[in-house]
């Protein structure tokens, strides 16, 4: 049998052909009783439109991309933090896609690399995608960000450390959450408070070191030498760092890491030490990721907005697609977090 094409689907809902294409690309300003009509038929005909065949008709490709660090093996992926926060990324952006019509591409970008501008460059060239959402680092990394603007391809920069830049950027406030939780463990009655830092690559990773000093100023607690130990978002990385701390001649009674991966290795480290959480050292992670939940006991966290910033970031995209007109100024997304209270914390002992 003979492919079904949009004529075939023209002819037997009695539209024109442009008619059918706004209804396949799901255009707005198409009456609802249209629109119904060229669905039963497409669906009586079993019609589904190809997507090479919708890009050859406009200027759009109906893809999306987002430029994911691939620094972070697939190891790295499938065991610590990346494997959530990709899975929340991509969650996000392909339910907005999938109802735009649209397909979402994951794409690995050496960041560090010496071919990243090539490398980039010919991936735009490839696939024409109509937008791409840049995920830390990328977002801030100007080499991916010439190459983008020299194509004009739109992008969306998520959680960027940088503020300027001619991309929109959607982001929540990294100083602000972990200043409020600092101070959730202060208000405790917490003044011996370390801190652990995240991957210095990631702009993240500072913000929060710089909300969890705001915190400890403007309380007066001190923070003595050797309470900020620097790890890199993984599991390992926060057992050494709370053993670290756990040797310190006056130990912290609370460890803040800046993410929940750190903080389940904190929370081993003070097992192995033959002390409770939090009964004798309360903890505190960054995320809300599942492993945060299934913990013992479950972890308080910073539950950031991860797929609603991605589906944010491809409604953006989309929206500038069908338009065909870059936004009169860049967009400034400021996402809401929340301070997930569970049993990691409690008052200092005695």
């Amino acid at each position: 049998m003979a492919s079904v094409t949009i004529y075939d689907v023209a002819a037997r809902a009695g539209v024109s052909i442009k008619t059918v294409s706004r209804v396949m690309n799901k255009e707005p300003n198409v009456r609802p009783a249209m629109r119904d009509r060229v669905l039963e038929a497409a669906g009586e005909l079993g019609y589904s439109p190809n997507l090479s065949a919708r890009s050859l008709a406009g200027s759009r490709s109906f893809v999306i991309a987002v430029f994911v660090d691939a620094a972070l093996t697939i190891d790295h992926w499938q065991s610590e933090r990346g494997a959530d926060y990709l899975s929340r990324i991509q969650l996000g952006a392909t339910l907005v896609c999938r109802d735009a019509g649209y397909h979402l591409l994951i794409e690995l970008i050496d960041n560090d690399g010496p071919n990243v501008r090539q490398d980039v460059a010919a991936f735009l060239a490839a696939l024409k995608p109509d937008g791409v959402i840049l995920t830390p680092p990328s977002s801030d990394n100007p080499a991916v960000l010439e190459i983008l603007d020299k194509a004009r391809t739109p992008y969306v920069r998520v959680g960027p450390e940088r503020a300027e830049g001619l991309g929109p950027r959607v982001h929540m406030d990294d100083v602000a959450a972990a200043r409020e939780m600092t101070q959730h463990l202060a208000d405790l009655g917490h003044e011996r408070i370390g801190f652990i830092v995240g991957e210095p690559r990631y702009g993240a990773s500072q913000a929060r070191r710089q909300g969890y000093l705001q915190a400890m100023e403007a309380r007066d607690l001190p923070v003595a030498e050797g309470w900020v130990r620097q790890g890199d978002f993984t599991f390992q990385s926060g057992l050494e760092q709370a053993k670290a701390l756990l040797a310190l001649p006056e130990r912290p009674t609370a460890i803040f890491a800046s993410n929940d991966d750190m903080a389940l290795g904190c929370i081993a480290a003070i097992a192995e030490a033959g002390l409770m959480t939090p009964g004798d050292i309360s903890v505190a992670g960054f995320d809300d990721s599942p492993s945060s939940r299934f913990s013992r006991p479950q972890l308080t966290t910073v539950r950031q907005p991860v797929a609603e910033m991605s589906s944010v970031a491809a409604k953006l995209l989309i929206a500038q697609a069908k338009s065909n007109d870059p936004p009169e100024r860049p967009v400034d997304e400021l996402m809401p977090f929340e301070l997930i209270h569970r049993a990691s914390t409690a008052p200092p002992p005695r």
